[in-house]
């Protein structure tokens, strides 16, 4: 039968399933069909899984013995990071090209028990360093909206494979609104869970202060329905919070949520960005939500300190590509050539730039100057929002500050590409839980985003107000 994917919800399918419309197999085959047909243009998928068949197998079985969940069955696209055993995870990188992953990352293992279908790993910028999809070494992802402009990145595969209605929904990871900001590009929802709600083990690390792994999908439901599978601690994982302090009672929401009035003032956010927003508080104000500004004068030093604290990180982290170990590996003479050829050529332009900012900043004579400085703002943030929580669900912003821009247009300009994150950055550095949800289109169908942000382990406000929001919203944005 055909089936059109257009709409389709998690819930939709399971219960479709259920009552025999249409099997596992046919579902899967008619994404296949669509990846077939858009990925050529669009480059959504860097591969497509060759043991699909298995995996549809196992979905069906668990289905005739009524051993079935609510995610048996769904086609889901993995983030190129996001480890799959026996499978390449390169991170869109040259130096990890043929690299197979030995085990299953967490979240992969958890996806894998409810019987998931995993569609093919998506493309990302090259180790998640971008905001657009344009840093990977095999080739950029257009938007499915507007295909001479980006996707958004890093996560911008794993958005255009929902968006092209390629996948149901997919997996992507951010270390700051790398999942968020392409969500808003896209048209789609994105969450930023809580830092340490869900594993990062099986993740290849950018910032491991940082990263988090977060769900796509066109409704709220959808992705708050892969959060609740995802989430759980990890003893793998030292920095996954403890389940015993997972439990606490959740107080009912004061239905009051804060506006950072002069963070929305800043330079470099357009006009019609911010004229959707005011749109949007009134629409929130409609049903029943007290929107109020509020003054939050250190948040605007996140941008900084985030590119002072990732980079260190990075540099750090990416140090273990060596071409000894594993990936690319060119001879050389002695030690140090095999270490800068292979290093050279593996890694692309804004992957050393980051590596060499990193060194710079965590060099004798830096560090204190620079990382132990930016690390202590980063507390002081945290605290100047865990107070603001006190009176608010929530605060909202813009999900980025501008429109998709055109491809290109931004790549050899890494200080305007870096600004795509402003609004992000504080979420990130304070470990709160933030989402994105579509806010509207431009007349030319680009898509805007509202970007909400709730204290920390409250993703529960999070699905809440974004529920309500999506009924403010026409269906078809």
């Amino acid at each position: 039968m055909k089936i059109d994917l257009k709409d389709l919800t998690i819930e939709q399918v399971h219960q479709s399933l259920l009552d025999k419309d249409y099997t596992v197999r046919e579902l899967v085959d008619t994404y296949l069909e669509k990846i077939k047909e858009k990925n050529g243009e669009i480059n959504a998928y860097l591969e497509i899984y060759n043991d699909i068949s298995e995996q549809v197998k196992i979905a069906e079985e668990m289905f005739e013995e009524g051993k079935q969940t609510l995610l048996t069955g769904i086609p889901i696209a993995l983030k190129d990071n996001i480890l799959f055993e026996g499978h390449i995870a390169s991170a869109s990188s040259k130096i990890l090209e043929n690299y197979k992953a030995t085990y299953d990352s967490f979240v992969v293992e958890k996806l894998k028990k409810q019987g998931v279908v995993l569609l093919g790993r998506t493309n990302m910028d090259e180790f998640a360093m971008g905001s657009s999809t344009e840093t990977s070494a095999y080739g950029v992802t257009r938007n499915p909206l507007d295909q001479s402009r980006v996707p958004g990145g890093s996560s911008g595969g794993s958005a255009a494979s929902v968006a092209s209605d390629m996948a149901l929904v997919a997996l992507g990871t951010e270390t700051c609104g790398s999942v968020r900001q392409p969500a808003s590009f896209c048209g789609l929802v994105g969450l930023k869970p809580t830092y340490g709600a869900v594993s990062r083990s099986g993740i290849i690390a950018m910032g491991s202060s940082l990263d988090q792994v977060g769900p796509l999908g066109k409704t709220v439901r959808d992705v708050e329905i892969i959060y609740d599978v995802l989430k759980g601690h990890d003893e793998k994982d030292s920095t996954s919070i403890p389940n015993e302090l997972r439990n606490y009672s959740q107080k009912s929401l004061k239905k009051r949520i804060a506006v950072p009035r002069e963070f929305l003032q800043g330079e470099g956010i357009e006009k019609e960005v911010l004229k959707n927003f005011e749109e949007n508080c009134q629409k929130l104000k409609s049903a029943g939500y007290e929107i109020v500004d509020v003054s939050l004068p250190l948040i605007k030093y996140s941008l900084a300190v985030y590119y002072i604290i990732m980079p260190a990180e990075v540099s750090s982290n990416l140090a273990r590509f060596d071409g000894i170990r594993y990936g690319l590996s060119k001879d050389a003479d002695n030690l140090f050539d095999v270490y800068a050829k292979s290093r050279g050529k593996g890694f692309g332009k804004e992957a050393r730039r980051r590596v060499l900012l990193g060194a710079y900043i965590l060099s004798h004579g830096y560090y204190d100057a620079y990382y132990n400085t930016a690390i202590k703002v980063k507390k002081m943030i945290k605290d100047e929002l865990e107070n603001m929580f006190l009176d608010f669900d929530a605060f909202i912003t813009p999900t980025a500050p501008l429109l998709p821009f055109k491809l290109g247009e931004k790549l050899n300009d890494p200080i305007s590409m870096y600004l795509c994150d402003i609004f992000s950055a504080p979420a990130n550095l304070a470990d709160l839980s933030s989402i994105s949800i579509p806010s509207g289109k431009t007349k030319e169908g680009l898509a805007y985003g509202i970007q909400i942000t709730a204290p920390f382990l409250r993703e529960d406000i999070l699905f809440t107000i974004g529920k309500d929001f999506e009924k403010l919203v026409p269906k078809e944005i």
